[in-house]
């Protein structure tokens, strides 16, 4: 019983401790481990080219151009988008303007607070909150603080694909001689369900655009394709993330004065999307790599958010799928396995009946 109990207190020290170092050192450790998975993803693709003859450092150095090359062209979609709803800048303030007198007057019948009262009440809930100095200087900070995070992370990326055989050396230089092809096939795996993960979701990803795209377009919505990509790339935070899009993409047609048909159209078109998500497009592009029952999914994203916010949310599907696959191949922690998975399925799709 003591021995039990001495286990028990172990594991939750040991639990505790690592949760204190995740929160403390996020700064360091959130774009190392991003890092880590857009390298697990590259790792198929350098080892062919360099089956080829080309080196490692150039194999390397081209998986983080596609990957520039990647983001920086989401970044001119978005941008070249932004340009509209600049030109449309006196218009929105003109249907924000008529929004919010609504919501005085809709206030001022139902609660009896008129509209130097409501104002009273802003002022001094804008007395507490910072400066505008402050604001702009927050802003400044956090920008070159995700810059500086975006260059770690394709440094880090670069160097663990350039220096991946000395990391496997090191795996196994740390594991007994017959333990060395367990720990081989866990790493293969592990990285085989990070880069099948992300690979299935950037897939969805593209596919969604489409579909937002021409749902928003269909029912009139200004902007439709800066509405789309937003929907899509939220969808890299689960659950959460199409939430948001959808409010988001209705926040913005009232400020562009749509009616109340538009707003209901788009509502319909989210709910549309996500039933093609979750029969079609899961099944088929994603699958289920990541074999985690819903509630330690649930779990893991928000704990994860907890420690390290966004970030954290983004990676705690992939890396808790990888867990599940260190714990299925430990037999002392298949147990904690077996709880965290589900039965893995071949895959399925709605129009496949048996017969």
């Amino acid at each position: 019983m003591n021995k039990s109990v001495s286990k028990v207190v172990q594991i939750t020290l040991t639990i505790v401790l690592m949760v204190i170092i995740l929160y403390y050192g996020k700064g360091i450790l959130a774009p190392l481990a991003i890092a880590c998975i857009l390298a697990m993803l590259f790792v198929a693709p350098s080892s062919w080219i360099e089956k080829k003859g080309l080196p490692r450092w150039a194999s390397a150095l081209l998986a983080i151009l596609f990957l520039m090359f990647c983001i920086v062209g989401i970044g001119f979609l978005l941008s070249w988008q932004l340009q509209n709803f600049a030109e449309q800048t006196s218009a929105l303030k003109q249907n924000l303007s008529q929004m919010l007198t609504t919501i005085q007057h809709w206030i001022q019948d139902r609660l009896n607070i008129n509209q130097a009262e409501q104002q009273a009440i802003a002022e001094e809930q804008m007395k507490g909150e910072p400066g505008s100095d402050s604001t702009v200087k927050q802003v400044a900070s956090g920008t070159l603080g995700l810059a500086v995070d975006f260059i770690l992370v394709l440094v880090y990326t670069y160097l663990l694909l350039f220096y991946r055989s000395r990391l496997k050396n090191f795996l196994l230089t740390i594991t007994p001689s017959d333990e060395q092809g367990k720990t081989l096939e866990m790493a293969a795996s592990a990285t085989k369900v990070a880069a099948g993960y992300v690979t299935g979701l950037a897939k969805m990803i593209v596919v969604l655009w489409i579909l937002y795209g021409i749902g928003f377009t269909t029912i009139g919505v200004e902007n439709a394709l800066f509405f789309a990509v937003i929907c899509g790339l939220l969808e890299l935070v689960p659950f959460i993330g199409n939430l948001t899009g959808t409010a988001i993409t209705i926040l913005g047609v009232t400020a562009q004065g749509g009616g109340t048909d538009m707003i209901i159209g788009v509502a319909l078109i989210y709910g549309c999307v996500q039933l093609v998500q979750t029969y079609l497009l899961e099944p088929l592009i994603v699958g289920n790599e990541v074999n985690i029952n819903p509630l330690f999914t649930i779990f893991s994203l928000v704990a994860a958010e907890a420690v390290w916010g966004i970030p954290g949310m983004v990676l705690a599907i992939p890396v808790t799928g990888m867990i599940k696959i260190i714990c299925d191949r430990i037999p002392r922690l298949e147990p904690y396995g077996y709880l965290i998975g589900t039965e893995k399925k071949p895959k399925k799709v709605w129009w496949k009946r048996k017969r």
